[in-house]
């Protein structure tokens, strides 16, 4: 029997997603490690999440290392143009990996909506995506962000963790003050929720 198209579709994204050089503790690619990631926060806030979703969930740093951030000035300007390239890049890829796995064509294109970050806010799927990566980003990676720019003030921690929060659904920002964050983390949290005075 042959296998179904979205089968097909989560081996090719997972083979392309093990072509990452970086490697995480357990020496697995760091790519990989965050698509399970992305696609565990999908189905704990939704468990009845479609299997199309949970997929484009795998997608959301699709190839990410093949674009770095160094490849762009290192200014607001240009983080803002390596995003939006990185959104572009990463959708056209998922929409080519589903379509040649057989995926029906209009399921490959509303992956790539998704993972595009179009319709943030309107469109469902894109914002069921925004909200598993801002949990990722809470639950796995602040911490070592916040290590890697030591030199930041308190004060940009905040703005950062405002604009994220924002970005957020309200499922979703409840599941993340359930988080058991690292005690200095969770106070800059505590910090970016105050109303201004």
């Amino acid at each position: 029997m042959s296998e179904a198209p979205l089968d097909l579709a989560r081996r090719a994204i997972d083979a392309a997603h093990s072509g990452d050089p970086r490697l995480t503790s357990d020496r697995r690619p760091a790519e990989l490690v965050y698509a399970d990631r992305m696609e565990a926060w999908i189905v704990r806030l939704d468990p009845a999440a479609s299997p199309l979703l949970c997929l484009a969930a795998r997608c959301q740093h699709l190839e990410r290392w093949t674009s770095p951030r160094t490849d762009f000035p290192m200014d607001k300007p240009g983080y803002l143009t390596w995003r939006r390239a990185l959104y572009v890049r990463q959708a056209g890829r998922a929409r080519a990996l589903l379509l040649a796995a057989g995926t029906p064509a209009a399921d490959a294109e509303e992956v790539a909506v998704w993972v595009s970050k179009t319709g943030l806010k309107t469109n469902p799927g894109t914002q069921a995506l925004e909200d598993a990566a801002c949990l990722v980003f809470l639950e796995n990676e602040i911490a070592g962000f916040a290590a890697t720019h030591a030199d930041y003030p308190e004060a940009k921690f905040i703005d950062i963790l405002r604009k994220t929060w924002r970005k957020m659904s309200p499922a979703a920002q409840a599941a993340a003050l359930a988080l058991e964050l690292p005690p200095a983390i969770a106070a800059l949290v505590r910090a970016a929720l105050t109303p201004a005075a």
